[in-house]
């Protein structure tokens, strides 16, 4: 596939942008108060959730704009922790308990615990409840990036999520502090290794680069301010035996620590004592105080959740003001969400299906829209995790490892941002998957039932409506009345004269009358399997 050609623009968006006078669109963050209707709704579903089912939609249906936001943003309790599905384990947790308290394991161990933690993250994905809070743990993984190989450390890195989890929707100054002192991230950046004799300036660097203040334009922090971080800093330790971070007075440097005019020349007095661990308030008071905190944040949940490119007119008119609501609510997440997601910018048509998927979109999304059952043993059920794992993996995605300390590369590297998902490698794999899970054998263990998925549709034994309504949930574009033709007449008729609409409703109302009836099954599944593998295998079901 050329990637030129699969993100052109139909010829009423061409238009649309051509006709801009400088932007790509002239909507703001005022509240929408345009029409709010099935594609207003499952836009919104679609960018907050991984994947849309049509008992999503149905929910979701009755309820005013501001409503369903204020349901998606409804945080949600953390789930059940993962447990031993490995087998043999030498500190003696047994098979169907937890490992997330136990004594650390060898190497060998803290492989397959890590196996089970990314199975486990993969099934609260797919399991994700009617709230963005799940896709806002992957948001701020990606933001605040730890990777599973260099912690090596399994409890560190379920406590990780569980910080995430803790705040994902909550305060993201509250979020930046308990992630500095996370286990996890204290080993990862070599936070446990700063010492007042040898101020290890990694994750003091990362701090103001890629975590508050950003690389942007406007972000002018210096070496010295990265110096005097690390400083501020230095004394916390890991404890791996009770599985917290804590403060090593004796490894605190308590010198004064002074900052740039970047920061307005501020000044941390030294502290001694369980006192010295206190600077880190001042630390985040400081880089907390400068506006360019909250213009960098807006600027990766819009990148996240509308679109990649951020001309001059967005920066004015969504990033700054959004900036402002979140600077003014205290760094709330929920508030700032919120202004963006009944806003008229989000809502704009330039702002729909635009965001190619990425493949946690894809490989978790395909599972909640068609509803794939999963084993409900737990051996069985992390195995089947895996797989989708692994799958996501493979398409460049590997949860719990992103491949740097900023993050998968199609969230920030420019100019191709999300067009990094798919090339020559990924693409087939993405159809392969998609094949194999709507084919009769399935897709190793799993498999889409397509009468299932079709039988929740309002009018499945009609062939025009069952289309409709297909692409509808599945699409997020509209497609040609020839490509509707082809899926009726071709793949739901057989090929059977256009005006023949009666041969699918027969078909489908004989096998709802006999549903044990093989030979009716058959003949009703094997056309929906055909229908939704050629509406997968095209481009726009790459789109969300």
């Amino acid at each position: 596939m050329d990637r030129r050609q699969f993100l052109t623009l139909s010829s009423d968006r061409s238009q649309a942008k051509l006709t801009a006078s400088v932007a790509r669109t002239d909507t703001g963050i005022f509240p929408y108060s345009g029409a709010w209707d099935s594609l207003q709704l499952i836009h919104l579903l679609k960018r907050t959730l991984f994947g849309v089912t049509p008992a999503n939609i149905n929910a979701f249906s009755g309820m005013t704009l501001q409503q369903a936001v204020d349901a998606l943003l409804t945080p949600q309790p953390d789930p059940a922790p993962p447990v031993n599905n490995y087998g043999v384990d030498s500190t003696g947790v047994t098979p169907g308990a937890t490992w997330v308290k136990a004594p650390l394991g060898d190497e060998m161990l803290e492989r397959k615990r890590m196996a089970s933690y990314k199975a486990w993250w993969t099934g609260q994905m797919i399991n994700q409840q009617m709230s963005i809070h799940e896709k806002m743990v992957l948001f701020w993984h990606n933001h605040f990036v730890t990777e599973t190989g260099m912690v090596n450390d399994s409890r560190f890195i379920y406590q990780y999520n569980l910080t995430l989890r803790k705040h994902a929707l909550g305060n993201f100054k509250a979020l930046t502090k308990a992630i500095t002192l996370d286990p996890a991230m204290l080993v990862y950046l070599n936070g446990y290794l700063n010492s007042k004799g040898a101020a290890d300036e990694n994750y003091a660097r990362e701090l103001h680069e890629l975590f508050t203040v950003g690389k942007g334009p406007d972000s002018h922090y210096t070496e010295d301010d990265v110096r005097a971080t690390a400083r501020v800093l230095t004394g916390f330790r890991v404890d791996r035996t009770n599985i917290v971070s804590l403060f090593d007075t004796t490894q605190h440097d308590i010198t004064n620590k002074q900052f740039s005019g970047f920061y307005n020349n501020k000044v941390i007095s030294g502290k001694t004592g369980q006192d010295g661990a206190g600077e880190l308030d001042d630390l985040l008071n400081i880089i907390f105080a400068q506006p360019e905190v909250a213009k960098f944040i807006c600027r990766k949940l819009y990148r996240f959740f509308v679109y990649y490119d951020i001309d001059q007119f967005t920066e004015d008119n969504v990033i700054t003001p959004l900036a402002d609501i979140f600077r003014s609510s205290g760094y709330d997440i929920k508030t700032t969400l919120n202004a963006l997601f009944i806003s008229e910018h989000f809502f704009d048509p330039l702002n729909m299906a635009c965001l190619i998927k990425s493949p946690a979109d894809f490989c978790v999304g395909i599972c909640r829209e068609y509803g794939i059952t999963f084993p409900t043993d737990y051996n069985n059920q992390y195995k089947a995790w895996a797989v989708i794992q692994d799958q996501a993996a493979a398409m460049l995605q590997n949860f719990g490892d992103p491949p740097l300390v900023a993050g998968w590369d199609a969230y920030y590297q420019e100019p191709s941002f999300h067009e990094l998902w798919i090339n020559t490698d990924t693409l087939p794999k993405r159809n392969k998957l998609s094949d194999g899970l709507i084919s009769s054998a399935g897709f190793n263990g799993l498999k889409i039932d397509s009468l299932a998925f079709a039988s929740q549709l309002p009018n499945p034994e009609d062939p025009v409506a069952l289309v409709a309504d297909s692409l509808d949930v599945l699409y997020r574009v509209g497609v040609s009345d020839n490509v509707k033709d082809f899926l009726k007449n071709t793949i739901l008729l057989s090929g059977q004269s256009p005006n023949s609409n009666y041969y699918w409703t027969q078909a489908w109302t004989a096998w709802k009358a006999a549903p044990t009836d093989p030979a009716l099954k058959d003949n009703v599944e094997t056309r929906l399997q055909a229908l939704y593998k050629y509406i997968m295998d095209l481009s726009e079901y790459q789109l969300s």
